[in-house]
C-alpha cells in the first residue's frame, strides 16, 4: 500500500516534471545527496523547500542544500534590473521580514553554505543576525542587496571570515560604510572576490593602502560601483585580474599596479571639474581594456602594457577640456596602447585628434590588426582619421560606424562623386597618399557601416580603392533603402566595377 509520504512524493515529482521509472518506483530518493543536491539547484528555492514536507530524507536535503538563492523570491517587491534611484520599497510583513532568517535558523547545523544571495529591506540589527548565521555555517558565497534607512559599518563577522570567497554587497541608499583600517588590514585574508556598490567612502583616506597585497592576498575579482567620496584610488594586488570601477564621479587619481591583471574596466569615473586629475596604468598582463565615458583627465601614464589584445576607448569631452595639457593627456593615453591587437575608439576619440590646437603624434601601433571607429562622418573629423592611419603601419582590417546624429550635417549625395568630380576632401586624401603608405600596403578589409554615398564618406572610399594595393574587400552597408536608392547604388555598382583608376582588385558589396 502507498503511503502518504510517497504519494507527496510523486505528486511533487509530476508537478515539477521530474521524472521516476515506469513502474511508478522512487529511485530518486536512492541518491546520494551530492547528486540531489545538484537536481534541486536547477529549481526555484520555493520549489526546493516544499520538498521539506515529503519524507524525513527530504528534510535532510532541504535543511542542508549548500546554495540558498532567494533572489527569485524578490522581497524588496522592485524588479531585479530597476536602477539604484528606484522609489523605496513598501514596507515588508514580519513573516516577509523573517522568511530568510527562519530558513538558516532551521538548517543542519553540521552543513556548510556554498552560497547565499538575497534581497530584502532590513535594519542592520536584522542583517547583522543573518550574516551571522551565514558565516557560521561557513558560507563561501555571499551576495546581498539591501534597502536600508540606517548607516552603518560592514559587519565584522565579514570582515573576519575565513571561508568567505566571494563578496558581493549592493546597497540601494548609501547606508553601507567601511570599517576602520585596523580591521580592514587584518581581514578578508581568504577573499577571491569583492564587489561593493554604493559604499560610503568620505572617512577613508587610506584607500590609498587599502587594495595591496598586505589586505587582499589573494584578491583575483574587484568590482567598485557608485561609491560615495572616492576621490584617491591605488590598487596593487597581486593576484587580481579582473578590475571594474563605474560611476564614481568624483574620482581625481586612480593609479593601478598589477603584475597578473588581465582584464580592466572604468566607465562613467573621474570629475570631469577637476583639472590635476591623473590616471597610472601599469599592467604587462592586461589583455582587454575597457575606458567608456570617462572624463578626460589632466595627465595619463600607461606603461608596459605588452600583452594587451583588444581596447575599446571613449571619452567625455566638455568645451573646457579642449586644452593643450589635456590634448597631450589623450595623446599620452592612446599611445600607451601601442601595443593592443584590436582596438575600438568612440567618436569623441576622432573629435579629439581632428583638434586645430591638437599637435602631438601618436606612438605607431605596431601590432594592431583591426581598427573600429564611432565617428561623425564630416569634414571637420577628416584631419583626425588620417593622424590614426599614418599610426597603423600594419592594420588588416577598418570599420567605420558612422553615427546618426552627425547624417543630417553631410551633403546630399551627388551622382558625379563616383565618376569624375573631385571633392575637396579627396583632393586632401591624395595630398596623404605618401604618409599613408604603410597603412595602405597592409589593409585588407574595409567595412562602412551607415554608408549614405555623401561626399565625405565616398572621397575616402574611392581614395582606399585607388591606393590600397592590398585591399581584396570593401563593404558598404547602407542599411534600408527604398525602390530609387536600390536602382542608384546599381548604377554606383556597376560604375565602380570599371574604374580605370583603381590600383586594388577589391571586390566591393552593398548591403
Amino acid at each position: 500500500m502507498e503511503t502518504r509520504s510517497a504519494k507527496r512524493r510523486k505528486l511533487w515529482f509530476v508537478e515539477n516534471k521530474i521524472e521516476v521509472n515506469n513502474n511508478g518506483i522512487d529511485r530518486i530518493s536512492d541518491l546520494p545527496d551530492v547528486i540531489l543536491h545538484q537536481i534541486l539547484f536547477l529549481l526555484p528555492i520555493k520549489s526546493i523547500a516544499q520538498t521539506s514536507t515529503l519524507s524525513k530524507r527530504w528534510r535532510y536535503l532541504w535543511s542542508s542544500f549548500p546554495d540558498l538563492d532567494f533572489n527569485s523570491i524578490n522581497p524588496l517587491g522592485i524588479s531585479p534590473n530597476a536602477s539604484i534611484t528606484s522609489k523605496r520599497p513598501s514596507v515588508l510583513s514580519f513573516k516577509e521580514m523573517n522568511l530568510i532568517s527562519q530558513v538558516l535558523a532551521l538548517r543542519d547545523k553540521h552543513s556548510d553554505i556554498r552560497t547565499l544571495r538575497f534581497r530584502a529591506h532590513l535594519s542592520f540589527s536584522c542583517l547583522n543576525g543573518l550574516i551571522r548565521r551565514a558565516v557560521r555555517h561557513n558560507v563561501r558565497e555571499l551576495d546581498i542587496e539591501v534597502a536600508t534607512d540606517d548607516y552603518f559599518n560592514l559587519p565584522r563577522c565579514v570582515v573576519y571570515s575565513e571561508s568567505l570567497r566571494a563578496f558581493k554587497l549592493k546597497s540601494r541608499y548609501r547606508g553601507f560604510r567601511l570599517p576602520p583600517l585596523s580591521m580592514m588590514k587584518d581581514g578578508f585574508r581568504s577573499l577571491h572576490t569583492l564587489s561593493l556598490s554604493l559604499v560610503i567612502l568620505y572617512t577613508e583616506p587610506y584607500l590609498l593602502d587599502l587594495f595591496t597585497d598586505s589586505s587582499f592576498p589573494h584578491l583575483k575579482k574587484l568590482n567598485l560601483d557608485a561609491c560615495s567620496g572616492l576621490k584617491n584610488l591605488k590598487v596593487s594586488c597581486r593576484a587580481l585580474e579582473d578590475l571594474t570601477l563605474e560611476n564614481c564621479i568624483q574620482l581625481h587619481g586612480l593609479d593601478i599596479f598589477g603584475t597578473n591583471l588581465e582584464r580592466l574596466r572604468v566607465a562613467s569615473c573621474f570629475d570631469p571639474y577637476c583639472d590635476k586629475s591623473w590616471v597610472k596604468i601599469n599592467a604587462q598582463k592586461l589583455n582587454s581594456l575597457r575606458w567608456e565615458y570617462n572624463a578626460i583627465t589632466g595627465s595619463s601614464s600607461l606603461e608596459n602594457l605588452t600583452s594587451l589584445h583588444e581596447a575599446s576607448i571613449g571619452f567625455i569631452v566638455r568645451h573646457e577640456d579642449v586644452t593643450t595639457a589635456k590634448l597631450q593627456s589623450v595623446s599620452n593615453f592612446l599611445s600607451g596602447l601601442s601595443h593592443v591587437h584590436c582596438l575600438t575608439l568612440e567618436s569623441p576619440c576622432i573629435e579629439i585628434l581632428s583638434n586645430k590646437n591638437y599637435l602631438a603624434h601618436l606612438q605607431p601601433f605596431d601590432n594592431l590588426k583591426s581598427l573600429e571607429l564611432h565617428t561623425g562622418f564630416n569634414k571637420n573629423n577628416v584631419h583626425g582619421l588620417a593622424c590614426l592611419f599614418r599610426s597603423t603601419i600594419t592594420l588588416h582590417t577598418l570599420i567605420l560606424k558612422i553615427i546618426n546624429d552627425y547624417k543630417i550635417e553631410r551633403r546630399q549625395w551627388n551622382r558625379d562623386l563616383w565618376d569624375l568630380y573631385t571633392s575637396e576632401e579627396e583632393q586632401y586624401w591624395q595630398s596623404q597618399t605618401q604618409t599613408l603608405k604603410p597603412f595602405l600596403s597592409h589593409l585588407n578589409v574595409v567595412e562602412i557601416h551607415g554608408f549614405l554615398e555623401c561626399e565625405n564618406e565616398v572621397s575616402l572610399a574611392k581614395f582606399l580603392l585607388k591606393n590600397g594595393k592590398a585591399l581584396q574587400e570593401m563593404t558598404l552597408c547602407t542599411g534600408h533603402c527604398n525602390y530609387r536608392d536600390s536602382l542608384r547604388r546599381q548604377k554606383i555598382r556597376s560604375q565602380m566595377m570599371g574604374f580605370s583608376w583603381a590600383s586594388s582588385n577589391a571586390k566591393v558589396a552593398f548591403h
